[in-house]
């Protein structure tokens, strides 16, 4: 079957966090210009009625969508008194046709300060904010492009950076900087709190909405407010935007014989690249493979199934269950490379796709995980675009691991619990010390004479809230 499926991670060049499918179902048709808000609403409360993984019904969404576009009028001054409430009328047709009366009376009242389209975007953020999903959300054109272009790869214009949401101060924050990219240069740092782009505070943002802040043309210049470690007081960093290459993929070898991977997210081609780099690996001799997967917080799910497949010769990689459509399992592609001894670097921002390559793995035996407990992200969005360039992204299934682990909120117990580590250390045998223990497990697998054989107890455990 197709596996046009996305998860988006927590992270892109500039940066994503969250994990998607690309939608399977067509976009509303494009209508002229002042009907085209109605259709993307319409658009948006049937697929959030039908496909989201959890029931919701119909006065929900009514005072979600309204919700928004009352916040979208008081933000400009206006008086949003002047929307009334709306009640379910016991049929969806019913409830559809008073949303658009809603709209269009938001539009006469407001169109001229506010514009139909902005008024029409607030009521499609609300609508899917009522769900009460941090994962269900409006992607604006700008927001969408830059998804797509972090999944995808290739050249942007950015800073060189991957981004998350803090979890404390709900900030941007640094998790990786691209080796010798302008920010960099600029002394950013992994681990750093970006609390300002450009004067704009990030606190609240999404990792879309931060990174449409931090992209702009090549040349231009943005200016970050930074916080480091304990240090009260922000610094300024000015950053010149530069054309930035995403590469999903960095291989080298560590310990002389031992291959060392670093997946920085799921795109659309992180499974040739792997095998590629796996290519160039054996053709130096390496004789077992650390496979690091920490800060990637996912991508697409058919990169996930193809760099699983990599490792796991046969049986299932994955399972999605919808509350629409049969469980539908995915499984090995078989084109395993020969088994060598694996071990893969997890810990809390392992997110996603990720964590379904993670749990494919421990349950099959393949490789044992090294590091700490991944993020939990067992829930699939998936992605429907809309006419002018906008999506709408929806959490519309869960999945389980092979053995039939639900690892939402819970995450994955590594097989070897090391603490963290910095982000700016790793892959440095030196200072990464869960690079070193993988990395001693792996040779103590080699001198043992074959490939991991090791199945997990975690396989059967559920784990702990975290």
């Amino acid at each position: 079957m197709s596996l046009r499926k996305l998860f988006a991670a927590r992270l892109a060049p500039a940066a994503l966090a969250f994990a998607l499918m690309s939608g399977l179902i067509a976009p509303p048709p494009a209508r002229a210009a002042d009907d085209m808000g109605r259709s993307m609403l319409d658009y948006t409360f049937t697929r959030a009625s039908v496909e989201f993984y959890k029931r919701t019904d119909d006065q929900t969404l009514l005072d979600g969508a309204v919700a928004g576009m009352r916040a979208v009028v008081k933000s400009k001054g206006g008086d949003p008194s002047k929307l009334p409430a709306l009640h379910q009328a016991g049929n969806q047709a019913a409830d559809m046709a008073a949303l658009n009366r809603e709209l269009a009376l938001a539009d006469k009242t407001f169109g001229q300060q506010i514009g139909e389209r902005t008024l029409a975007y607030g009521a499609i953020s609300g609508l899917l904010e009522s769900l009460h999903d941090r994962w269900s959300t409006f992607l604006s054109p700008k927001d969408y492009k830059s998804l797509n272009e972090g999944l995808d790869g290739g050249n942007f214009a950015g800073i060189g950076i991957i981004i998350d949401v803090d979890p404390v101060s709900k900030s941007l924050l640094v998790v990786r900087t691209i080796d010798g990219g302008p920010a960099e240069r600029a002394g950013v740092k992994p681990g750093d709190i970006v609390t300002s782009v450009d004067q704009k505070p990030t606190q609240g943002l999404t990792t879309e909405q931060d990174s449409g802040l931090i992209r702009g043309k090549a040349g231009t210049v943005v200016q970050l407010s930074v916080k480091r470690g304990t240090d009260p007081k922000p610094v300024m960093i000015s950053i010149t935007r530069e054309t930035i290459h995403t590469p999903s993929v960095l291989s080298k070898t560590v310990d002389n014989d031992i291959g060392y991977i670093q997946v920085l997210v799921f795109g659309r081609d992180t499974g040739q690249e792997l095998a590629n780099a796996m290519q160039r690996l054996n053709k130096q001799g390496v004789k077992g493979v650390v496979l690091d997967l920490r800060n990637n917080g996912g991508g697409y799910l058919n990169a996930a199934v193809e760099v699983s497949s990599l490792f796991i010769p046969e049986g299932p990689i994955v399972s999605i269950d919808s509350r629409t459509k049969p469980l539908t399992t995915f499984d090995a592609e078989n084109t395993a490379i020969a088994p060598k001894p694996l071990a893969v670097l997890v810990n809390g921002f392992t997110a996603s796709a990720s964590e379904i390559a993670s749990g494919a793995i421990q349950d099959s035996g393949a490789g044992v995980l090294i590091g700490t407990r991944t993020f939990g992200k067992g829930v699939v969005q998936t992605i429907y675009p809309l006419p002018d360039g906008s999506a709408i992204k929806i959490t519309t299934a869960r999945y389980l691991t092979p053995s039939g682990r639900d690892i939402n909120t819970v995450g994955i117990q590594p097989d070897i619990t090391v603490g963290d580590v910095k982000a700016g250390d790793f892959g440095k045998l030196d200072v990464d010390t869960q690079l070193r223990r993988a990395v001693s497990y792996v040779q103590d697998k080699i001198s043992a004479g074959g490939p991991d054989d090791v199945k997990s107890p975690a396989s059967t455990s559920q784990g702990t809230p975290h």
